[in-house]
């Protein structure tokens, strides 16, 4: 369901977000030259109504047909639209966004249908009238049905925000909006219907407090500076005050989503400080004459009409201030014991017998950066990783993009964690990097240190670490063995080998073939130092449950690293007299040799 979501709400904003930069034009002529604006000017004033009843729906709808149908569904959309322009006197944005796809799959197919069977020498004749008789055609329609169909939907939506307004009862959108935004929604409640309603309502009275309710950078700036000076996790302090300027003075909000993330209950601060922030805004009738993208507070305060600045910077002092409040006290009552563990899934039977997710890191050759547009926290992590690995991997591509349109030669996507089956849906062959934080995440550097180190894994797996003919014992001890060898080689902390039996807890590590593979819990990820694989030999066998295992691997693992020992194992271990002779041999070189 929240990627049925995801995907309809980034379809209705990608209409938009490609011309946000006409939007920004339009408010600033509204906010410059209107009679109330900053330099009055009723001759310049006067471009505003072209730029939102033609200019804003053409662009809209050829780009929602271009989606659909290439340049062809582009220009028929543009076509199309105008009979919605044409029978309405409010601006059609939303029917724009209805005229737009409609045109393109239209066209799409027609063009399937006339595949293979335009006579020879026709073609531009055939391709040039389909355009402009059917254009003409969805025109007509979008003049009788579409247009007067979405002016009454516009209408019915302006009532209702109206009636909202009028019962005080719009401050409770922040309700919804917040956690939408942190399952990155964001974009799709903000460009895909905010802006198209609060286009209409600036028409009529100049400004809209639509614009606002999204795109407030109040909330996001009060939850990161209350994890700046409230987290007791050094690597969370560290990270915030780069995650601060990011957010607040370039806009990119997903930059304080993962915060949230690994503590949910933090998204009651957000929430109630954009419920008083939307409640001061409705009580001093203030509104933005354009939308206000990305979310920076220059943005913000440029679309701010001109006898209202001092009260637009007032309502984000005060989402950031109760967002800062609620969330450090939400954060010291709850961090360590409430937040969200990212545990890793299970390691299947499957995953020894598979190859390794991840490519020789040699012929890595592009990076994608994807996030939910393609656009903000996506191209920020772009540009600061490519800066990070320039000088030592030159040839390696960073590039960002949405993560439905991940590139087909992509070697490795990093995404965020709500969006990696978006992820894995577009690009099923590239390995996935899955983070938290593009500003500063382990698994970042982890990728980092593969791409600079080459394949070379040294230390991982040494004759030290294996353990031969051991006496049968309990599995909770011989997970305890395998931990302690993990430790005395500098690996991981003490407490890991605790995480170790935690997890056998949670679901077993026995995984067929008298094997078992304990590792700890995702949350004692920050406990691993680097690398490393134990194995304990136990002839006679380890009970766990029904099933005995004779080797028992010990894991700690940086990112992804020990993935590609463990399918060096699992290709070792599939020839049935190698696994037998592994579960009895007293030759540590020769299982080094095997397993190396």
């Amino acid at each position: 369901m929240k990627n049925a979501l995801q995907r309809f709400g980034k379809f209705l904003s990608a209409m938009v977000m490609p011309n946000i930069g006409a939007f920004i034009a339009w408010g600033f002529i509204t906010a410059l030259f209107i009679p109330d604006g900053w330099f009055p000017n009723e001759e310049l004033a006067s471009i505003h109504p072209f730029m939102l009843n033609y200019l804003l729906p053409a662009l809209i709808a050829y780009t929602g047909g271009k989606m659909i149908g290439g340049s062809r569904g582009g220009v028929m959309g543009a076509i199309a639209v105008m009979g919605c322009v044409a029978g309405s006197s409010q601006p059609m944005l939303m029917a724009a966004m209805v005229m737009g796809p409609l045109s393109g799959w239209f066209i799409k197919k027609f063009d399937e249908t006339m595949d293979g069977r335009m006579p020879a020498g026709f073609e531009m004749l055939i391709n040039n009238f389909s355009i402009g008789i059917f254009g003409m055609v969805l025109a007509i329609i979008g003049y009788y049905l579409i247009g007067p169909f979405m002016t009454g939907v516009t209408n019915i939506l302006t009532a209702g925000v109206d009636w909202l307004v009028n019962k005080s009862l719009l401050p409770l959108a922040a309700i919804f909006v917040e956690p939408a935004k942190v399952l990155f929604l964001n974009n799709a409640i903000n460009h895909g219907v905010f802006t198209p309603i609060g286009a209409e309502q600036a028409a009529e009275v100049g400004k809209s407090i639509m614009y606002m309710i999204e795109t407030n950078p109040g909330p996001g700036l009060g939850v990161l500076l209350a994890y700046w000076f409230a987290s007791k996790d050094k690597n969370t302090r560290d990270s915030a005050p780069g995650a601060i300027i990011i957010h607040f003075l370039g806009g990119i909000h997903e930059i304080y989503f993962p915060y949230i993330l690994m503590n949910p209950v933090v998204i009651i601060g957000p929430i109630l400080a954009n419920i008083c922030a939307i409640a001061f805004y409705s009580f001093t009738n203030c509104g933005l004459v354009g939308p206000a993208s990305p979310g920076s507070i220059i943005a913000y305060l440029a679309v701010s009409p001109k006898n209202q600045i001092f009260t637009v910077l007032l309502g984000v002092a005060l989402a950031a201030v109760v967002s800062f409040f609620i969330s450090s006290f939400i954060i010291k009552a709850t961090e360590g014991k409430t937040g969200k563990s990212l545990e890793e899934a299970q390691i299947q039977k499957e995953v020894m017998k598979a190859e390794a997710k991840g490519l020789a890191v040699s012929t890595v050759k592009k990076i994608i950066f994807a996030c939910d547009a393609g656009m903000g926290s996506s191209a920020m992590g772009a540009t600061k990783f490519r800066n990070r690995i320039k000088d030592v991997r030159p040839s390696i591509i960073v590039k960002n993009s949405s993560v439905d349109n991940i590139p087909a030669d992509c070697d490795i996507a990093v995404v965020q964690e709500t969006l990696q089956e978006r992820a894995r849906a577009a690009a099923p062959r590239a390995k996935l990097v899955i983070i938290n934080n593009f500003l500063s995440d382990p698994e970042l550097d982890a990728l980092y240190a593969q791409l600079v180190d080459g394949e070379t894994k040294t230390e991982v797996f040494i004759k030290e670490s294996i353990k031969l003919n051991q006496p049968s014992v309990t599995k909770e001890e011989a997970i305890r063995a395998a931990g302690k060898l993990l430790v005395e080689r500098g690996c991981v902390e003490p407490s890991y080998v605790e995480a170790m039996l935690e997890r056998e807890k949670i679901a077993t590590t026995y995984m067929g073939m008298g094997i078992a593979i304990p590792h700890g819990t995702s949350k004692a990820k920050g406990t691993v130092k680097k690398t490393a694989i134990t194995m304990l030999q136990y002839p006679e066998g380890v009970d766990f449950g029904d099933e005995k295992a004779q080797l028992v691997f010990g894991i700690a693992g940086i990112g992804d690293e020990h993935l590609e020992l463990l399918s060096k194992i699992s290709g070792a271990l599939d020839a049935p007299e190698v696994l037998d002779k592994m579960k009895t041999t007293d030759d540590v070189d020769w299982i080094l040799e095997i397993l190396s």
